[in-house]
């Protein structure tokens, strides 16, 4: 049995982006969401994004979405922090110094499951990349590998792998198909 299409279509990515975006220091700077003109560009589908609307994304920075990225509910994308230096109370800083911000980019054929942070000190995630659900990401990392825990930390790479060694490597795994 086949696998429903998880792509979101137009219609339900604009619902979902509605409810995950948010600009907490519009006041301090405006970003915007970038998404890239190939995640319109798959034939059969209307998009090629998966982006739960219990995902949150900070636009106080920009953000530009590859194509094939899916963002599980509850994860969070921070394009700000505070400065959190001396001794004086952190609000009286922030209205002296304002916060600090930039962008971020995140590649194709991301994956940040559910409840995972990327926090502001990451700027690019870059083409392949899964982020385990709960992790914290607290810096850059590389072209498809593996990261979970908190701090995140690399845990393993994605191979290239064949249609046929992907299938023996799942034989005897318990698989559950959806109906369509």
């Amino acid at each position: 049995m086949p696998f429903e299409r998880s792509t979101l279509s137009r219609a339900e990515l604009s619902q979902a982006l509605e409810k995950a975006v948010y600009r907490p220091h519009k006041d301090i700077h405006k970003g915007r969401l970038l998404i890239a003109p190939e995640a319109y560009a798959s034939p059969g589908r209307e998009t090629n994004l998966c982006v739960s609307p219990f995902a949150r994304m900070d636009l106080t920075g920009s953000i530009r979405l590859g194509p094939w990225v899916m963002l599980g509910a509850r994860s969070r994308i921070y394009t700000h922090d505070h400065v959190h230096m001396g001794r004086r109370p952190l609000l009286e800083v922030q209205e002296e110094r304002g916060i600090l911000w930039q962008d971020k980019e995140i590649c194709a054929d991301v994956w940040i499951h559910d409840s995972a942070l990327v926090l502001y000190q990451v700027t690019r995630i870059p083409e392949g990349v899964v982020l385990g659900a709960g992790a914290v990401l607290t810096k850059n990392p590389g072209p498809y590998e593996i990261w979970a825990g908190v701090p995140a930390r690399k845990v393993g790479e994605r191979e290239p792998l064949s249609a046929d060694e992907i299938d023996r490597r799942l034989s005897g795994r318990t698989q559950f198909l959806l109906a369509p």
